[in-house]
């Protein structure tokens, strides 16, 4: 295992939170951890791949309080839930809720080992998601707006002569934008550009 990543761990209970970052930090991954939710939300978030190792029932806000306050974020921050409490009707809320996995106390040490770097791994794919499609809007913001609009038709799927008619445009000054287009969206084809689009959300875009 490598420090690539972090894993926070939020339990209530203090030997618990010892135990699981004495666990951690003996295969070399960096741990933090927080006693309740609320400290865990007042935290400086990091800009990398991470965790979070999660007791279902805590003083204050629940794990599965904390779960929802996070939302779309636990697919960057993925969810280990742990609890000495399990119920199936908490299991089954917490995994809908997205959370990757849910173990009880006692677990195996090596069970939360391999759940935690199930979640470091979905974690660093969703950085790596984030970081190429900011690398395409940054580009997509270098064009033009009439490259913009070629490049709209280009990706529904629009040849030259259509995009000069539907611009009113000769087909030469549009060839010459298709380009600009396909250079500086750094795409080698009409494939990968429409790849591009999709990645920013862009079925059919009209930028």
């Amino acid at each position: 295992m490598t420090p690539d990543g972090v894993v926070y761990v939020v339990d209530d209970d203090e030997s618990v939170r010892r135990s699981l970052v004495r666990l951690l930090r003996s295969v070399g991954l960096e741990a933090v951890a927080f006693p309740s939710a609320s400290a865990f939300l007042e935290r400086e978030v990091a800009d990398r791949p991470s965790c979070l190792i999660l007791d279902l029932r805590l003083r204050g806000p629940s794990g599965l309080d904390l779960q929802a306050e996070l939302g779309g974020k636990q697919q960057s921050i993925p969810i280990i839930f742990i609890t000495g409490h399990g119920t199936v009707p908490a299991s089954v809320r917490a995994m809908k809720g997205g959370a990757l996995d849910f173990l009880e106390k006692p677990f195996d040490d090596g069970e939360l080992l391999e759940s935690v770097q199930r979640a470091l791994a979905r974690s660093r794919d969703a950085h790596t998601e984030h970081a190429e499609r900011d690398a395409i809007q940054h580009r997509l913001e270098t064009l033009t707006p009439r490259e913009r609009q070629v490049m709209g038709l280009v990706v529904r799927g629009m040849l030259n002569k259509q995009i000069a008619a539907d611009l009113g445009a000769a087909e030469k000054t549009i060839k010459i934008h298709r380009g600009r287009v396909m250079k500086k969206m750094q795409a080698d084809s009409v494939a990968n550009l429409v790849r591009m689009a999709q990645r920013l959300g862009l079925e059919e875009p009209r930028v």
